[in-house]
């Protein structure tokens, strides 16, 4: 006997869940839903640990769910903010090249821009780049204006008003511990109770292959926990940077690189750097969870992709106990940063979904299962974009799911 029924339940209270909680309010009001958050609050983990940072989309593969999407999000995340009174700013970035190797990378990251529909984007010399971010140095930058930051803990404290305001039920301090289905039904089992559903939505982030498999199904990824951590600039050395500088990225490695990044409060960070994690929710390197380890290592994906990556992975582990050679990355772009400038900042953990022949899925991944759609994989620009992937999910949902 369950204690509740609903419509729909979305499990999961990040920024992801949140807009598609969102979502459905808004297109289905006669829909009861229910969100299911395991923290005391919401945005707790990827949401409230990230950058800040509004991407633009010059980044993403030209016609990727991801470029699709980023752009339209982008927009939209900058309206929610105006319209609700939520700190932002849109301050552009620049993408630096420090070496003349890297210059036919910055030109297709300006390509790739184009075509995902940036407008505003220019190259510049050491000159400009100047003018623009006085103490930056490079032989060539790529000008992204589009680029903004904002405070997403506080998005997804409105997200959530929102949704309660529109009739939908948050529950937080309920962690999902069992599921079980049957033709027309799912019983979601939690700490404290259990409640029944038509239909579920599988948001669960850093958890949502684990409760694809605890739902009975293969979700054929497994998520791999990796931290980055950053360095704050010291307040008296906050003026070496205006806005965002960015390194060329090296498309053989599968994170960006350290650079800077100007916060909404006037604070500056510096990383992130991204290694392994050895807890799901491993914010420090003294954290580490036997079971999480342990369904790493039984993963033949996990070793097929440390067998591709292990140099840069190397490489990240060196500047996670040096703080020299992290200062040393972050020369390239500022040369006149010194250890004594930075204290250490926050970390954060990504959820990355990494499949069993080891590749790193770097698109949104969404899989439907009967009356469920499991959320695998909403890598970066999930927070930037989350008001347009909100309704893309619950666009598939409304088709497979019968929310209407």
């Amino acid at each position: 006997m369950t204690d509740s029924r609903y419509n729909a339940i979305i499990v999961g209270g990040g920024i992801v869940g949140l807009a598609v909680a969102l979502e459905i309010t808004r297109r289905f009001p006669r829909v009861r839903l229910l969100l299911l958050e395991k923290e005391d609050g919401v945005g707790r983990h990827q949401s409230g640990h990230n950058s800040g940072v509004i991407h633009s989309g010059v980044y993403y593969k030209p016609g990727s769910l991801k470029a699709k999407l980023c752009v339209t999000g982008a927009a939209a995340m900058v309206e929610f903010c105006r319209e609700h009174g939520i700190p932002h700013q849109v301050c552009g970035k620049v993408i630096v090249a420090t070496h003349e190797e890297e210059f036919p990378r910055l030109e297709e990251l300006r390509r790739r821009g184009e075509a995902n529909g940036l407008t505003g984007l220019r190259s510049i010399g050491p000159e400009e780049l100047r003018q623009i971010e006085p103490h930056a140095s490079g032989l060539r930058a790529l000008v992204v204006p589009s680029t903004g930051i904002t405070d997403y803990a506080a998005v997804c404290d409105k997200y959530a008003e929102l949704i309660i305001g529109g009739g939908g039920t948050i529950l937080t301090s309920h962690a999902v511990i069992g599921l079980r289905r049957s033709t027309d039904e799912i019983v979601v089992e939690t700490n404290r109770g259990a409640f029944s559903s038509r239909a579920l939505i599988n948001c669960a982030g850093l958890f949502s292959d684990r409760i694809s498999r605890m739902a009975g199904d293969d979700p054929q990824v497994m998520i791999v926990p990796f931290r980055g951590e950053y360095y704050d600039l010291i307040p008296e050395r906050s003026s070496l940077v205006r806005a965002l500088i960015y390194p060329v990225p090296d498309p053989r490695f599968p994170f960006l690189g350290v650079h800077f990044t100007r916060r909404v409060n006037g604070s500056v960070d510096a990383g992130p750097n991204a290694v392994l994690a050895f807890r799901r929710e491993g914010y420090r390197r003294t954290d580490f969870n036997l079971r999480d380890l342990a369904s790493a290592l039984a993963f033949p994906g996990f070793w097929r992709m440390g067998a591709k990556n292990w140099r840069s992975g190397l490489d990240e582990f060196h500047r996670s106990f040096s703080k020299t050679a992290f200062v040393r990355a972050l020369q390239r772009l500022v040369p006149q940063v010194q250890n004594a400038d930075l204290v250490p900042g926050g970390s954060g953990v990504r959820a990355q979904a990494v499949t069993r022949e080891g590749a790193l899925v770097d698109d949104f991944k969404f899989v439907p299962s009967g009356r469920m759609l499991h959320v695998l994989n909403v890598p970066s620009p999930a927070a930037t974009a989350s008001l347009v992937i909100g309704r893309a999910i619950v666009d598939m949902a409304a088709a497979t799911l019968g929310l209407d």
